[in-house]
């Protein structure tokens, strides 16, 4: 028997950074996102000896041990190792039960597009499959969060753990104590289908650790950096906006207000931006795109560019003679799923 799980990428459309400690614990975070069709994949497949065997197809990686209660944590497939050792800890797994755990994602890491969270997800999926484990969807985000956060001391935010469990367009609000209100939203279908029309989407071939710029956006909200601290107010006020233009069918608001956050964000932390990704961003304004942002934290990885009209053609054009490769997708309804066979 083989149990296997997918949980999918995302794109951030707005409030992107107010999800992270502390400002979403002392000010409330929002977020809006969307998921899309790559995935993180998982496959667990159960040993007739005392094994862990954990491999990675997308990375080439593989690693084996005697079954442990406690894998090192060494800089080598942390995330899959620090999923081992919580459900360990938790009594959750049978001692000595030996299994090789596959994962694959279909985006590289340090791509913006919520990778590592959306794989720790994948894995979640996975062991809940094989050991039958009772997880709502709240749970399930909740412990990828804590894994990767409070386990692993991974920087980061909340959005990307729930986005990958629940799927689909949601509307996300964060405050103290790690509380998170996941709202979906009805977004009209002509209305997604013309912004999946327009939103083009740019894999900038490069990628960054998100934990570097995540970890200066955090000392700046506990410094009480003002100038970072409103910009992330502005945002916050951001992800309102972009909620209201999704559901009204205001597409022609949607590059405004992704200028209008990219202009904040980049007041957020040193890091965020560079002269390769400000060239590629006035690129693509003066090929007819009306805003865009960086996916994620920022520093590489993919951009999204809003083209109204017919005007992605020719914004595709002068990117890929940039160098950015254009990523085709759908946006994904569902979120989390998992079955065997």
């Amino acid at each position: 028997m083989i149990y296997r799980s997918k949980a999918p990428l995302r794109i951030g459309f707005a409030g992107g950074g107010t999800d992270v400690s502390p400002y979403s614990d002392e000010y409330g975070g929002a977020i809006l996102n969307a998921t899309i069709n790559l995935y993180a994949y998982a496959s667990i497949r159960e040993l007739d000896e005392p094994k862990v065997i954990i491999e990675t197809k997308d990375r080439g990686e593989l690693v084996e041990y005697e079954w442990a209660e406690t894998l090192p944590i060494d800089g080598l497939l942390d995330l899959h190792k620090g999923v081992h050792n919580r459900l360990v800890a938790e009594g959750r797994m049978e001692k000595g039960k030996g299994y090789k755990l596959t994962t694959f994602v279909e985006a590289p890491a340090g791509s913006g597009l919520g990778t590592s969270s959306t794989l720790m997800v994948s894995i979640l999926g996975a062991y809940q499959e094989w050991l039958g484990l009772p997880f709502g969807e709240y749970d399930t985000a909740h412990l990828a969060y804590e894994i990767e956060r409070s386990d692993l001391g991974m920087a980061g935010g909340k959005q990307d753990q729930y986005s990958a469990t629940f799927g689909g367009f949601n509307f996300m609000e964060f405050s103290a104590n790690d509380k998170v209100i996941v709202n979906p939203l009805r977004v009209k279908e002509k209305y997604a289908n013309e912004l999946c029309h327009n939103l083009v989407l740019f894999y900038t071939k490069t990628s960054r650790k998100s934990a570097d710029i995540i970890e200066k956006q955090r000392s700046n909200v506990a410094n009480s950096n003002e100038g970072a601290i409103q910009a992330m107010d502005q945002l916050k006020r951001q992800s309102v906006l972009m909620k209201e233009a999704l559901l009204t069918g205001k597409m022609d608001q949607i590059g405004e207000i992704l200028r209008f956050g990219w202009e904040n964000k980049k007041k957020m932390a040193e890091g965020i931006s560079n002269p390769m990704i400000d060239e590629l961003y006035e690129t693509a304004i003066n090929s007819g795109a009306s805003g865009g942002k960086i996916s994620g934290a920022g520093g590489g990885g993919f951009m999204v560019f809003y083209c109204p009209g017919n005007t992605r053609h020719a914004v595709i054009k002068a990117m890929n003679e940039k160098g950015a490769q254009h990523q085709l997708y759908q946006f994904s309804k569902e979120g989390l799923s998992t079955w065997k066979v």
